[in-house]
């Protein structure tokens, strides 16, 4: 026997035929299914079963991919959320704040996010799992786009040294939170003109005196 027809069958053990493969089209269609089935019946009646009969997928098919239907929602607010954005460059606080503004008055008009964040919330209150899970998926990468712009904010000397990015991160969100969730009214633009100078201003008022924008 040679040396390499003794090797033949050891890369044969490495890479064994019929190996699981995860088809791309097959994904999308299961995501597209999901927000189909939470729109008809949100997310406590949602099942996995009601999730690959609108697919067309067998059962299997989704948990080779996500483990629960939490994992699967989460995946997609994910998708729609800040990560993966870049951290605003305008060169002013005030320009970051308001580029950021309209990233998350963009993600929230999303219908996965209008029709799936309130109804995550309501079982995150019942439920501490699902609670962690949320808060990870929907705040983790909307902090790094704060601390982004606080960070240059300070390095530009429009901020002093030691400015909260939490607290913008709840100076920005929490108005357009409550204006296209909970209230549904639009967002023009000379609204997200005026939120973002108060947000600065708050920024601010809240830090001690710093720099001009």
């Amino acid at each position: 026997m040679t040396k390499d027809s003794a090797a033949a069958p050891a890369a044969a053990r490495r890479a064994p035929a019929g190996a699981a493969v995860l088809r791309e089209d097959v994904t999308e269609a299961i995501r597209a299914a999901v927000v189909e089935e939470l729109a008809a019946v949100g997310f406590a009646r949602m099942s996995i079963e009601g999730i690959a009969r609108r697919a067309g997928v067998g059962k299997t098919a989704v948990y080779r991919r996500w483990k629960s239907k939490l994992h699967l929602v989460l995946d997609l607010i994910g998708a729609v959320a800040a990560d993966g954005i870049p951290v605003p460059a305008t060169g002013s606080l005030y320009g970051d704040v308001r580029a950021l503004l309209e990233v998350m008055s963009h993600v929230l008009r999303h219908p996965v996010a209008s029709a799936v964040i309130p109804d995550l919330l309501v079982e995150a209150a019942r439920n501490p799992e699902i609670a962690d899970a949320v808060r990870g998926a929907l705040v983790e990468g909307q902090r790094r786009l704060a601390e982004g712009i606080v960070s240059e904010a300070v390095a530009r000397g429009e901020l002093p040294a030691g400015a909260d990015p939490d607290h913008a991160l709840d100076l920005v969100i929490g108005p357009l939170y409550w204006r296209q969730v909970v209230v549904r009214d639009g967002v023009p633009a000379a609204y997200l003109d005026g939120l973002a100078r108060s947000v600065v201003a708050g920024l601010r008022a809240d830090a001690g005196p710093a720099g001009t924008v």
